[in-house]
């Protein structure tokens, strides 16, 4: 697990395939279960911040299952 690198940023996720269809499949997934809902910014409000987890899941093998990417609010 050690050998295998997760990105700290956006900018390095989207260097790398296999993270950027882990981020697609997640932003796919909070649109489909319709996670939010755009509305106009009231006036003197601020949006609620979000980023990204990078996670690597693991077989019992020790094996890649696959690679997830969450977006999580900030706040």
């Amino acid at each position: 697990l050690a050998d295998i690198p997760v990105p700290n940023s956006v900018t390095e996720a989207l260097e790398d395939p296999k993270w950027k269809k882990a981020m697609n499949e997640e932003m796919r997934a909070l649109q489909k279960n319709g996670t939010w809902e755009l509305v106009p910014l009231p006036h003197g409000k601020k949006t609620m911040g979000c980023r990204w987890i990078y996670i690597v899941k693991l077989k019992e093998d020790g094996s890649i299952e696959r690679y997830k990417a969450r977006l999580v609010a900030k706040g």
